[in-house]
């Protein structure tokens, strides 16, 4: 959560009037009034006293008064304490924990093709855009290492433990033997169960120590490793059902909308403002609006949680979507979707 204004613990009425103007906005997008709340709500109060204790949220900051409307919608701060008062858990719709359930069942085990899925599965569920970023490839365990003889040619096979396949192919160097390959697929061995990262600097080190024949191998598996860590193995992201938030263009102005559009195409920014909500956030993050610059320009606010295995961080899964989100329903959904990730990666790696 970024630095907002403390503010004084409201009474049970206030949050329960509070609570049903959020409910209600983000059921219908357009301003309640207070017939609306003594209607729907059932606080067994007459529509006059909670017209006075709407007047007095906004007066508070919680809610606000567009001028074309004698309806009040919800603040970024109206927002954030309906979040903190959600009960803990939140539960998952019958709808939403069947398609949940069956995905992560017919899921593959290879994390960046079920990442990738995640996305859409995230996406379908709430009708937000999803959001992930995998694990760096520097960060993976090598399960295959390998210098595979193919006559003229030679190639190096690397498979990392989440699924992840980078292959180089170069000339044979001269005058190579059967005991330099036998040796040098020793060497290769030794690594297996090291980090992509780990293993770059042994494969180094070991040439600087090397004779010739052996020191340009080396040195081709180490840039392979090097590579696959800056290509497509790199910090990146996904991203799924963007064209959920156009669907929102009616309640959620355009401008908006094209720059939070420019961000998703701009990786690194996006991964950047990722980092930024999901830093030193617990099982799950919620960020409205002006609580981070970004949020605050788009009008929008970012779920996150993370997903590892035993309680080691590999990545980080979310929605993006208008603050007039269905804030229970999302938290469930990302809330679940990462834990279901954490138990396949921890399967990957028995």
């Amino acid at each position: 959560m970024g630095p907002m204004v403390e503010r004084a613990e409201l009474g049970s009425r206030k949050s329960a009037v509070l609570h049903a103007v959020v409910e209600e906005y983000v059921r219908t997008g357009e301003p309640v009034g207070s017939e609306t709340i003594a209607d729907r709500a059932g606080l067994g109060v007459s529509s006059a006293t909670i017209r006075n204790e709407m007047a007095a949220l906004e007066e508070l900051g919680y809610l606000s008064h567009p001028h074309t409307s004698a309806g009040r919608t919800p603040t970024d701060i109206g927002y954030r304490h309906y979040v903190d008062s959600l009960p803990a858990g939140g539960r998952l719709r019958d709808a939403q924990r069947r398609a949940i359930a069956g995905y992560f069942a017919e899921a593959i085990l290879d994390l960046e093709e079920v990442l990738k899925g995640s996305v859409q599965l995230l996406s379908r569920l709430t009708q937000y855009a999803g959001l992930a970023v995998p694990p760096s490839a520097g960060e993976e365990p090598i399960v295959r290492l390998e210098l595979i003889d193919m006559g003229p040619t030679m190639m190096i096979l690397a498979v990392g433990q989440h699924g992840r396949v980078d292959k180089r192919i170069f000339d044979r160097p001269e005058g190579l033997d059967q005991h330099a390959l036998d040796r040098m697929e020793r060497r290769l061995a030794a690594l297996r169960g090291l980090t992509y990262t780990d293993a770059q600097v042994q494969l180094l080190q070991l040439a600087a120590e090397d004779d010739r024949d052996q020191r340009d191998l080396l040195l081709h598996v180490a840039d392979t490793l090097r590579t696959a860590q800056q290509g497509e193995g790199s910090a990146h992201m996904l991203v799924g059902g963007v064209s959920n938030l156009a669907d929102e263009a009616q309640t959620w102005r355009r401008e908006t909308l094209r720059l939070l559009f420019e961000t998703l195409e701009r990786e690194q920014e996006m991964l950047h403002v990722l980092h930024d909500v999901s830093a030193g956030a617990g099982d799950l993050s919620v960020t409205i609006g002006t609580e981070h610059p970004s949020t605050g320009e788009w009008d929008a606010s970012i779920i996150t949680a993370p997903f590892g295995a035993h309680d080691a961080p590999l990545g980080t899964i979310g929605v993006v979507g208008p603050t007039r989100m269905d804030y229970l329903s999302a938290m469930a959904s990302v809330r679940a979707v990462a834990r279901r990730l954490s138990e396949l990666a921890t399967e990957l790696e028995q």
